[in-house]
């Protein structure tokens, strides 16, 4: 494991201690606080730098202008918030990507005819979290340690984000926490697999998108020690790309991904979408979709 699923959770946008889903995302009292005030005030900050401050536990005071851009860039909501500051109950609202921002990679909208038919899928895929961008780790001057400690540091707090995404998924949380532990514990690779295979197409000159500012090609990524990584995150690409895997599929893919990882022993019912509509056999959905043949 990159780091500890135990019960505690951390703040994503300062690395504090989370006391909960704020806004949609695990956040402290500090930043719910911050990002409450600031959208019921309609605050405007600047950043007397470049916009690029460390936004941690220790500095999180220190530039308000990166602080709420992390907010943002973490994926809280501004419908969230009761800009009528009276308290209590509970608003609904849908993730809204933020100008210029998209939350899915390109084709991953939802066609109006699935969602009304398929709720469950609608539902994923408004809760897809937002892209994270990876921190370059400048620690050392040896470029294939730099590509892994920064990749380690991008996939820990994507894990982190996992988690509030599984909690979302239809059933997942009435599970019980040890059962919610073993399918994050078994399938969270998987998962993020998944995601990085999706963004991954049509990539240029066959690059690995782990994030937009982190694109790592087959020389790259065999100096890093990661040349097995790379041929099978190309393999499972060049499969999406040959399936012409929709949208909707992707994402549901993802959940499947999560809830067949082998703790049940497939017995929960998510796979049931792809045998139906994609006449997919009993097991591992990704490797189902490796053991298929490249071609169209």
């Amino acid at each position: 494991m990159l780091v500890s699923l135990a019960a505690v959770e951390l703040c994503l946008v300062c690395g504090d201690l989370a006391s909960g889903y704020h806004y949609g995302v695990a956040s402290c009292e500090a930043c719910k606080a911050f990002f409450k005030r600031t959208i019921q005030g309609n605050i405007e900050y600047n950043c007397p730098v470049m916009n690029e401050c460390e936004v941690t536990k220790r500095r999180r005071k220190a530039c308000q202008a990166c602080r709420f851009h992390k907010c943002l860039q973490a994926g809280m909501m501004r419908e969230g918030v009761r800009v009528d500051r009276v308290r209590g109950g509970r608003q609904t609202y849908k993730r809204r990507a933020e100008p210029g921002v998209s939350l899915y990679p390109p084709g991953l909208f939802p066609l109006p005819h699935v969602v009304s038919k398929l709720p469950v899928i609608s539902h994923l895929l408004l809760t897809e979290p937002a892209p994270l961008a990876a921190n370059q780790d400048d620690s050392t001057n040896d470029s294939s340690l730099r590509t892994l400690l920064t990749l380690c540091d991008l996939l820990n707090r994507q894990l982190l984000l996992l988690i509030g995404w599984a909690k979302q998924i239809p059933g997942f949380s009435g599970l019980s926490l040890v059962d919610q532990m073993s399918l994050l514990q078994s399938g969270w690779m998987e998962v993020l697999l998944v995601d990085v295979a999706w963004r991954s197409q049509g990539a240029v000159g066959e690059e690995l998108v782990f994030a937009e500012n982190l694109r790592l090609d087959d020389a790259q990524c065999r100096a890093a020690g990661l040349a097995d990584l790379y041929e099978a995150l190309r393999h499972l690409t060049a499969k999406y790309q040959a399936m012409k895997l929709s949208g909707e599929e992707a994402v549901t893919l993802k959940a499947m991904a999560l809830a067949n990882s082998g703790v049940f022993g497939g017995s929960c019912g998510s796979e049931e979408y792809l045998k139906i509509h994609r006449k997919v056999p009993s097991g591992d959905p990704v490797a189902f979709v490796l053991e298929m043949p490249v071609s169209t």
